[in-house]
């Protein structure tokens, strides 16, 4: 049987060059393609793919925390991230969300063909370029303190951070934006800050935006 796959980025060029090396694997299908994190979650139900191929960085929802759901929602899908980021917020994050593997959109095709057979198997995969600095952090990655913000929460600091307006994110959650302002309140009161600056700060360090 082969191994369902679905493919999530933002960048058409790159769904089209990853969806290219795996359709030369006679073991491996892509059963779909997601241009960003709540599309992902969308066709995650719906196709029930053995693997994701999830990209980080991306508005609206990133991986991180679309990878949260999908696993939550689907709990034998295995998730790989490929993302450019090397920065141990981000690699340390998607292994929180309950991602499998990690990649970095530098790898060559074989790399990929091998992270994706070996967490099809219930197996994590490291890229060889990640620091073992990281890695001994990702070991112990349960221990780190982190203020417990919600999914809902950490959806809407993304979306702030990004810059839009309470009524832009109530539009986007049909939610009111009275709500929204509501959950504005309560993350700005559980993070102890005070501005859009810092919540945006706030953001970038715990990865949910990147300066890319």
């Amino acid at each position: 049987m082969k191994i369902k796959i679905l493919l999530v980025d933002d960048h058409r060029i790159l769904r089209d060059g990853i969806r290219n090396v795996i359709e030369k694997n006679a073991s491996m299908l892509v059963v779909g393609e997601a241009k960003d994190g709540r599309e992902a979650i969308k066709l995650s139900n719906q196709l029930k793919p053995d693997v994701v191929i999830m990209d980080i960085a991306m508005d609206g929802l990133n991986g991180v925390e679309a990878t949260r759901r999908i696993v939550q929602e689907n709990p034998e899908t295995r998730v790989i991230a490929l993302s450019m980021h090397s920065n141990r917020r981000f690699i340390i994050g998607m292994f929180k969300a309950g991602a499998y593997g990690y990649l970095l959109k530098d790898c060559d095709s074989e790399e990929l063909i091998k992270a994706i057979k070996t967490v099809a198997i219930n197996q994590k995969y490291i890229t060889q370029n990640i620091s073992s600095v990281i890695l001994s952090e990702i070991i112990s990655v349960h221990q780190e303190e982190e203020v417990n913000l919600t999914a809902r929460e950490k959806e809407i600091l993304q979306l702030i951070a990004e810059g839009k307006s309470s009524k832009d994110i109530g539009e986007i959650l049909f939610l009111s934006s009275k709500t929204v302002d509501s959950h504005r309140k309560n993350i700005m009161d559980k993070l102890e800050l005070h501005s859009l600056q810092e919540l945006t700060r706030y953001a970038i360090s715990i990865g949910l935006i990147s300066l890319d």
